[in-house]
């Protein structure tokens, strides 16, 4: 199958993805959890069936910030929100006593939790992040004789970045969904996957390389076509057991399971709809300027 006679689609799709993004990026930001700004984590229970929608208005209306409200069982949820005194504390209760006219609520958890990731330690992840895609941009290039095959697994990799931080910025600004050291974890291991899966590809071009006498382009297309059933199978697996997890986990790791949901579909479609596709534009750009020299 000719696979790179369309990359040109798929090089629009990834651009509007991004695009969205970082969109959403600019105009809304992160929904930072409680391990980037800190705060409170309190657990009721109440006797009568009470709406999130009115838990969170009454608490806007009293000057509470709330961050998330999630429901953990039957007439159950776990609030997240601004650090509170021992007055704002009662008088979070009194809204919540209020809310339920008379019938009992019932305090599961309260604690107050300080920031466990500062931004030091966001700095020095940056930092590590970086130099670790340097090192495997000079690695690739070094395996694959050429620092074409490096670069372009890099911008697959930073490609897919960029979507799941975009994906988690507009749903933080629609359904709540926060950034905490969970998702750090995901977004790391996001990075992991790409790279990986885009390498299996890359080897394939190589080892074609070595027998057939042909272009860039062809081998990329007999490389994607005899690895996209291995591909599918490995991502297939993983996306069963993310669903699982996301439908059956528990709000504790929803979100997480999410993130890396989003990272292993755009790595598992970044490996050979974005990472081959430049790597053969990139053999396009050269043969032109050369042939112009």
């Amino acid at each position: 199958m000719d696979w790179m006679r369309y990359r040109k689609i798929y090089f629009v799709l990834s651009g509007v993805l991004i695009t969205i993004g970082l969109f959403s990026l600019g105009k809304w930001g992160m929904n930072l959890g409680l391990d980037f700004k800190g705060g409170t984590i309190a657990e009721y229970q109440f006797e009568k069936e009470i709406s999130r929608d009115s838990i969170e208005q009454k608490f806007k209306e009293s000057g509470l910030e709330i961050f998330s409200i999630e429901t953990t069982g039957a007439n159950k949820y776990l609030i997240r929100m601004s650090p509170l005194d021992k007055e704002q504390k009662e008088k979070a209760n009194k809204i919540l006593n209020e809310l339920t006219e008379g019938s009992s609520v019932n305090e599961l958890r309260f604690e107050i939790v300080g920031p466990s990731i500062g931004p030091e330690l966001i700095k020095k992840t940056i930092y590590a992040a970086l130099i670790a895609s340097i090192a495997i941009l000079l690695w690739v290039a070094y395996q694959f004789k050429s620092f074409s095959f490096g670069i372009s697994a890099i911008l697959a990799m930073f490609h897919d970045t960029f979507i799941l931080i975009g994906s988690f910025a507009l749903m933080g600004h629609y359904f709540k969904a926060e950034i905490d050291f969970l998702f750090v974890t995901a977004l790391l291991t996001t990075l992991s996957f790409s790279v990986h899966d885009t390498i299996v590809v890359y080897d394939r071009i190589r080892e074609s390389q070595k027998k057939y006498s042909e272009s860039i382009y062809n081998l990329a297309n007999k490389a994607i076509t005899e690895t996209m059933v291995r591909s599918l199978n490995n991502s297939f697996t993983i996306i069963f057991m993310l669903v699982a997890l996301i439908l059956l986990g528990g709000t504790t790791i929803k979100w997480f399971a999410i993130a890396l949901f989003i990272g292993t579909v755009a790595g598992t479609y970044s490996s050979p709809f974005v990472a081959v596709p430049l790597l053969v534009t990139w053999d396009d750009i050269v043969k032109k300027l050369k042939f112009k020299k």
